[in-house]
């Protein structure tokens, strides 16, 4: 493995890799090419276009488009005048968006042609932006990305730039009110990396002949830790516009891929495309997931079809990405339910998993898990109430319940505020929503407490049934029996045809509990 003690920013990582491997291809997107020294050559020329329009240090850079080599090509200029990027989920709504731009005061916005409209219709609600910037060229009367870069010097700007020197500003869903923007240090994308290095240990191997496929968005902490893992290392990384599962099959094997990274809904689309059993895997060493639960059904049956090692991966935007792992070995282990573990932390992190008053639980029973990692973030963007709640003495609360086995290996049960209080026990959705998974008719399940009497709170699991397949509840009750405690059971099933989801995809309980909990101050029993 390659390991350059000297990068410990990301200004640093394009020139040091352009003189180590100035010809190898850092980024391909669309069959375009950029070489390490093209890389850094190019954010060069932006980074000086940006000074010249009066960007100053710590001054925020909005990013609305989906992934391109100019999505980095704006990360590391940014990074080389000390400026922040701000990517934004091209998903969200225009208030949403319009609410980013206002909060993270943008002075500069970068879009892409296809949601230029969309800006232009929230213009006069933008408060901060002097410069609207067209990543193609269009009709509009904004600078153009390619013409206006061009006029300025690749030589890179003289500025120190340092390690606790904020890089990115990345803004969380909001799943329980306004997104919070998490400000990560250039430190972040490195400090797991080098305790790794400095114990001796690769983790997945990552080398200058790897081929990286990027499936990740950059305006989420994984795309963009991922890319910068790849480039790190020397890679080639491949980039998609956004994620399509048959242009990542077909990627697969025509860039013989060795390396990528997915959620467990991204593995379960690629199952089901019928080209998946004719692609060709055998370059695949690594498939790296994580982000949400896993179906252990799924997780074999992919471990079957890509037949490559599988590692998972737990942590959160506020730990700069990753903090858990559950490697390759454990993956082929015999001993019941390691699948089901999150994994042991990495190198360097620390986990701790505490009652309600927050003392120490004993193993195997459930509590809040507190993460203390050398990549956690910095503080949230204008929100010091909300940082210290949340950045606790150097330890991030997750708000995710779990706990310790006697081997160490740590288990997610659910977040904190999802439990369901019924009779006295906490029960944790997501164990539910697993077993549920299995079932051969169940697309999609959320597994909610509604208000109960007699027991404070009953479960309800609400189910999205696959196409022309039918159901009865008392079918879907029945399958959880004798897999998990009778007082796990769901005391009903409600039918529906879709889930309410975030932008990014999670799905909001929030709002599924809503209907059940109208006239309660109160949203435990």
């Amino acid at each position: 493995m390659i390991h350059n003690d000297e990068i410990s920013t990301l200004a640093e990582l394009t020139s040091v890799q352009a003189r180590l491997f100035p010809n190898v291809k850092a980024l391909i997107f669309k069959d375009k090419v950029l070489t390490y020294q093209q890389l850094d050559l190019e954010s060069n020329c932006l980074a000086n276009a940006l000074l010249a329009r009066g960007v100053k240090a710590r001054s925020r850079i909005g990013l609305l488009a989906k992934d391109s080599l100019c999505s980095y090509n704006i990360l590391f200029a940014c990074s080389k005048i000390n400026a922040v990027l701000v990517p934004i989920n091209w998903r969200l709504a225009a208030a949403e968006i319009s609410y980013i731009l206002n909060d993270a005061k943008i002075e500069v916005l970068f879009v892409s042609s296809e949601f230029i409209e969309l800006i232009e219709s929230i213009r006069d609600e933008v408060n901060y932006v002097k410069t609207f910037i067209a990543l193609e060229g269009t009709e509009t009367n904004w600078l153009i990305y390619d013409d206006w870069k061009q006029q300025h010097s690749n030589i890179q700007p003289d500025l120190v730039i340092k390690p606790e020197d904020v890089a990115v500003q990345i803004y969380t869903s909001g799943t329980t009110g306004r997104p919070k923007g998490v400000q990560l240090g250039h430190y972040s994308f490195f400090a797991i990396a080098k305790e790794f290095y400095q114990q001796g240990q690769t983790w997945i191997d990552w080398n200058q002949s790897d081929r990286s496929l990027v499936t990740l968005p950059s305006f989420h902490i994984g795309g963009l830790w991922w890319t910068i893992r790849g480039l790190a290392s020397g890679a080639e990384n491949i980039l998609l516009a956004s994620f399509d599962s048959v242009e990542v099959l077909k990627a697969m094997a025509k860039y013989r891929i060795s390396k990528t990274c997915m959620v467990p809904a991204m593995i379960r689309v690629l199952l089901s495309e019928p080209i998946c059993q004719k692609t060709d895997f055998s370059s695949l060493e690594y498939i790296v997931y994580g982000g949400s639960p896993i179906a252990e059904s799924l997780l074999r049956k992919a471990i079957t079809t890509f037949s490559c090692n599988f590692v998972q991966i737990y942590g959160m935007t506020e730990t700069g990405n990753c903090a858990v792992c559950l490697p390759a070995e454990a993956h082929t282990s015999s001993k019941p339910n390691q699948l089901k573990a999150a994994g042991k932390p990495f190198p360097g992190v620390s986990v701790a998993i505490l009652d309600l008053d927050g003392k120490p639980v004993n193993e195997s029973q459930t509590g809040e898990i507190w993460l203390k990692s050398p990549a956690n973030m910095l503080g949230y963007w204008q929100l010091p109430e909300a940082t210290a709640n949340t950045l606790v003495d150097g330890w991030i609360r997750t708000g995710d319940a779990g706990y310790f086995d006697s081997e160490g290996y740590i288990y997610i049960c659910d977040r904190v505020k999802d439990a369901i209080c019924y009779a006295g026990e906490n029960v944790y959705p997501a164990e539910i929503e697993n077993v549920l998974y299995e079932h051969p008719a169940i697309a999609e399940v959320a597994v909610i407490g509604v208000p109960d009497p007699d027991f404070g709170e009953t479960i309800k699991a609400i189910v999205v049934l696959k196409p022309e397949i039918k159901a009865k509840a008392l079918d879907i009750i029945n399958f959880v029996r004798g897999k998990l405690a009778d007082f796990k059971l769901p005391r009903s099933v409600e039918f529906t045809e879709s889930l309410p989801k975030t932008p990014s995809g999670k799905v909001q309980k929030r709002k599924l509990r809503d209907k059940y909990w109208q006239g309660y101050q109160r949203r435990v029993n």
